[in-house]
């Protein structure tokens, strides 16, 4: 006995199918207050990372649930901290690496002038502020495993 042949539509499949699902982009107001300055998108750390140019300035992040480092991580230096906290008053170190300081500072999610912090930010990349933005360093070369 022959097997059933499979009808063959002569219709293209249907699109939505075929649709990447993609994730909301976190504190979106952020990347429209600087469009000015063409800025580029990468994920990291399961946040969006924003560049302009080769050197990255912030860090979108908004993680499910009260993550207290949810919020726009800035690119700084530990030399730069005590002035950009003078200027925010919520800024703080970011918390999701651990107890030392790096040169990520957050403005909180939760912090009671969070969209006003974030657009005054935001204001000092488009003013290209020296404090906020640093050039990646190289990556480093995946090492070979040693031979078992």
């Amino acid at each position: 006995m022959a097997t059933p042949r499979r009808k063959r539509s002569s219709q293209r499949p249907d699109d939505t199918r075929l649709a990447v699902k993609r994730k909301a982009v976190p504190h979106e107001f952020v990347l429209e207050a600087i469009a000015a300055l063409s800025p580029t998108t990468r994920s990291m750390f399961g946040c969006l990372a924003v560049y302009i140019g080769s050197k990255i300035v912030l860090i979108l992040r908004d993680k499910p649930g009260a993550d207290p480092d949810n919020g726009v991580w800035l690119a700084t230096t530990k030399e730069h901290h005590e002035s950009l906290g003078r200027e925010f008053p919520h800024l703080r170190s970011i918390q999701v690496f651990g107890g030392e300081v790096t040169g990520w500072q957050v403005l909180p999610a939760d912090a009671p002038d969070f969209e006003e912090a974030a657009i005054h930010a935001c204001e000092l990349v488009v003013a290209r502020d020296p404090r906020i933005g640093k050039v990646p360093g190289a990556k480093k070369p995946k090492t070979a495993r040693a031979a078992r």
